[in-house]
């Protein structure tokens, strides 16, 4: 009962530190973004998408959804460029 109970409070806290670590993340991926795009080389179908992309996953990161953010900010980086 015991190894349960403690399998479950470290699953719990290792899902909480994972999280914690992504929505530290996406502020850096943002800003990365944000000073690519001045020189960026992109079509103006391309330019939407990024900014697109970009404005959604800042509004992932205000919902707490770190992981979907982060995806979606890699989108935009990838298109641009960025590594």
């Amino acid at each position: 009962m015991k190894r349960t109970s403690l399998a479950v409070v470290l699953a719990a806290s290792l899902a909480m530190a994972s999280g914690t670590a992504l929505a530290g993340g996406c502020p850096k991926e943002m800003k990365a973004i944000d000073a690519a795009l001045p020189t960026a080389k992109l079509d103006a179908a391309q330019m939407t998408e990024v900014k697109k992309l970009r404005a959604d996953g800042e509004a992932l990161h205000k919902e707490a959804k770190h992981a979907d953010s982060m995806a979606t900010l890699g989108k935009a980086k990838a298109i641009l460029g960025i590594k």
